[in-house]
């Protein structure tokens, strides 16, 4: 009997997914673990394995369709099945299209020499249909190449004369006009009485020079690039954040002497202690979500112009750059778990996110974000916040500065910091009180870990 394959449901949220590709088609022979197609949600790519072993009968919906979830998208069977009660209302009923081509790249046509220029295509005088036309009209349209169709005549009654086509074929590039009048005069080919050149013969020149310096012109080689839904929604996001919130972004940088040396001895003891790869990022995110606790306005969602929520444990959302987009999964109640802890299930997350796998659920719900360009050598920067949330954190480079001690001038290691905060619910002077105590507890990280 045909089996229908459901559309997954990806986390509690998800609704429906839009199909991305197909990689069998109808008639293939499927077992069970094949990928039948891709999907997205709006955060992630998936792909749907075969969870039935037979011929793929009929598929239901095409690329670029978007599925509810838990309804057939396709069948599978033995040939000569009826599938007719297992499709869907709505469905389209088309097989997925073929693999497009790809685009080749314009090619630039080479520049002639004016000295070889062709005489233009005649344009055959029929094809002026109704409009009027002077015999003399007649034989220069010929001659300069000019389609009598698109030339308003200036003779009596609307009919187009001589001068209404010389008119028209005259507008030539000043490059043509040069070209033209520098060429030697043997070039012209008279059809004038005793061959004479006419100046049906200059024009017609002209305009074939005007041509060649178009087409010589270099045509840049482009490619038009469909965006992807995670794209979408993520430029979606960045918009509506920019346009309904009041954003300040504060920059500071701190003294990171400290946990650059407790760092260095997580590499040297760390794995050998069972502490695994505890990075730099890690240690700024642990200490955000045990400061984050004393400021709760930037630990909150903004619901609506009325409503502000404050979470009673911090869930922080960690930007992580992947090949479909920016995703940002969140890190439950980060504030109770231990570095160790936090650092494993930053990586788990991050893991998940740039391979694709990641659930929806994972990717929402977050109180406050960091994200981390330090690793790109980027010195400060204007985060955007991830709407209903009040606040973004990001970390910069490390960079050597200088500052006076006892009268000496001493250089150290500091780290920036750029918190971009929505003004409609935190004021300045509390986003700079919040900078100002996470400086503290990064300087004194040894002891943040005492607490």
């Amino acid at each position: 009997m045909a089996i229908g394959i459901l559309m997954p449901k990806q986390g509690i949220t998800v609704e429906s997914c839009i199909i991305t590709a197909w990689h069998k088609k109808v008639g293939d022979t499927v077992a069970v673990g094949d990928i039948l197609f891709s999907y997205e949600t709006d955060k992630a790519s998936f792909e749907c394995e075969s969870t039935e072993s037979g011929t793929l009968l009929d598929i239901f919906f095409k690329e670029g369709d978007e599925v509810p979830v838990l309804v057939n998208v396709c069948a599978i069977g033995t040939p000569g099945e009826d599938v007719s009660a297992l499709r869907p209302e709505g469905a389209t009923a088309a097989a997925p299209a073929a693999p497009s081509a790809p685009v080749a790249p314009a090619v630039q046509p080479a520049a002639a020499p004016v000295s070889e220029i062709s005489a233009p295509a005649a344009v055959p005088v029929e094809d002026a249909g109704n409009a009027k036309i002077s015999p003399r009209a007649k034989m220069a349209a010929e001659k300069l190449g000019v389609d009598p169709r698109t030339v308003v005549g200036s003779g009596p009654y609307g009919r187009i004369i001589e001068r209404d086509i010389l008119s028209a074929g005259a507008g030539f590039t000043k490059a043509a006009e040069n070209a033209v009048l520098s060429a030697d005069k043997g070039a012209f080919a008279g059809s004038g009485l005793g061959g004479r050149v006419s100046v049906y013969d200059t024009e017609t020149t002209a305009a074939a020079a005007a041509s060649a310096a178009t087409s010589a012109a270099p045509v840049a080689a482009y490619e038009d690039v469909k965006l992807s839904n995670i794209r979408k929604s993520i430029a979606k996001a960045m918009v509506n954040s920019l346009s309904t919130m009041a954003q300040l972004t504060h920059h500071v940088s701190f003294d990171a002497t400290d946990i650059i040396a407790f760092r260095a001895k997580l590499k040297a003891k760390g794995e050998e202690m069972g502490l695994g790869n505890i990075t730099l990022n890690d240690i700024v995110m642990y200490a955000v979500a045990k400061v984050l606790k004393n400021h709760p306005d930037l630990n909150a969602n903004l619901i609506d112009d009325n409503t502000l929520r404050h979470f009673s444990g911090v869930h922080l959302g960690m930007a992580v750059d992947t090949p479909k987009g920016l995703l940002v999964p969140t890190i439950f109640d980060a504030d109770k778990m231990s570095l160790s802890e936090l650092s494993a299930a930053a990586k788990t997350l991050a893991k998940e996110a740039q391979n694709g796998s990641i659930s929806p659920d994972k990717l929402r719900g977050g109180s406050f974000t960091v994200t981390n360009l330090g690793a790109f050598g980027i010195e400060s920067f204007t985060p955007v916040i991830n709407p209903p949330q009040t606040g973004i954190l990001g970390v910069c480079n490390i960079q050597t500065k200088v500052r006076e001690v006892n009268g000496e001038l001493k250089a150290y290691q500091a780290m920036g910091l750029s918190l971009t905060f929505d003004h409609r619910v935190v004021d300045g002077a509390p986003a700079a009180r919040f900078l100002k105590e996470l400086c503290v507890a990064l300087e004194n990280f040894s002891l943040l870990l005492a607490k």
